[in-house]
């Protein structure tokens, strides 16, 4: 089997050979700011600590809000750990407090350490904050706040688990980029299902069963009935409504209550960021996409303040900066 992060030693020496790679020989908290398709995005990047654990979910500081695949995270942790690099921050979303606030608007008055585009067409601006003491400052405000992860959910539980076994070691710390939601916010999109081996009638029959509210639809009006509260299907041929609870989301309705209750199926489930590519999939007669609704931010947040998980793939927060912008070597 290939593992092409064997080589990263010797990419990452030829990208700072053609000045395509950068590092920061002094240390610092990074602003930065990536904008794509006209969106931007601006957030404090640095080495979020990993070495403290919380007793329970009052004590958290960082939330995960949906499940994971613990052997990918064994994958990346191993990974991350034969590179010694952690190569993208995972995302975070908060309200800044006041005055952190504060700090990312004065810093931006002053000159970027480094402005440019990449390669897929974002534009990046990277400011280094290197006051210690302000930092310092910054770090009291934030150990009173919490953050839900947005996106990287895998690669956290990877620090987690290489901290546990590396402590006292650079993996206490774990590259991370803290968004204000209120400022540049990111936008959950949903993500779709295909459910492979079900049929639509099994679907139908599922929802009579739990006394859903269902009703079929005209295929060319059908998507403008989305809402908050109603999951679509569709065998490629015909379309149904089913109006889920309002206790919890579509998808937990989905995963924890409707497809428990199938019939048969679903062989698989795949898993897509758009309509179009959802109905793609579909093979008549033989599968269903499901089209959910796209969840809050104030949705996500009772979630994981309850304790609890959405399924895998709820969400898809978007944009994400390019990967590979910014990085973090173990090795220093």
């Amino acid at each position: 089997m290939a593992r092409p992060y064997r080589a990263v030693t010797q990419r990452m020496r030829r990208w700072r050979e053609r000045g395509d790679l950068w590092r920061d020989d002094q240390p610092a908290l990074y602003l930065h700011e990536y904008t794509d398709g006209g969106v931007t995005i601006r957030g404090f990047v640095g080495a979020l600590d990993i070495s403290h654990r919380a007793a329970g979910p009052e004590d958290a500081a960082i939330y995960p809000h949906e499940g994971i695949h613990p052997r990918q995270s064994d994958e990346l942790a191993a990974r991350m750990t034969e590179m010694k690099l952690q190569p993208a921050p995972i995302l975070l979303l908060q309200r800044y407090p006041d005055d952190v606030r504060d700090v990312a608007e004065a810093l931006m008055q002053t000159a970027p350490l480094r402005t440019f585009t990449d390669r897929g067409g974002q534009r990046h601006r990277v400011w280094a904050l290197r006051d210690a003491a302000l930092i310092h400052v910054m770090q009291d405000r934030w150990a009173s706040t919490s953050a839900v992860i947005a996106d990287g959910h895998h690669r956290y539980a990877a620090y987690v688990r290489t901290q546990a076994s590396r402590p006292g070691t650079a993996h206490d710390g774990g590259l991370a980029m803290l968004i204000d939601q209120e400022s540049t916010p990111l936008y959950p999109g949903p993500i779709h299902r295909v459910l492979r081996g079900t049929t639509l009638e099994d679907l139908r029959q599922a929802a009579r069963a739990l006394k859903l509210t269902q009703r079929a639809l005209d295929g060319e009006h059908a998507l403008a009935e989305l809402a908050p509260e109603r999951i679509l299907a569709t065998d490629g041929t015909s379309w149904s409504a089913f109006d889920v609870p309002t206790t919890i989301s579509a998808v937990e309705t989905l995963h924890r209550v409707i497809i428990p209750t199938l019939p048969r199926g679903p062989q698989q489930i795949y898993f897509r960021s758009s309509v179009d590519a959802t109905l793609r999939d579909v093979r008549a007669d033989r599968d269903v996409a499901i089209i959910l609704p796209q969840l809050s931010i104030s949705d996500i947040w009772a979630v994981v303040r309850r304790g609890d998980l959405l399924p895998e793939k709820a969400t898809s927060f978007q944009p994400k900066p390019s990967p590979g912008v910014l990085l973090r070597s173990l090795k220093d």
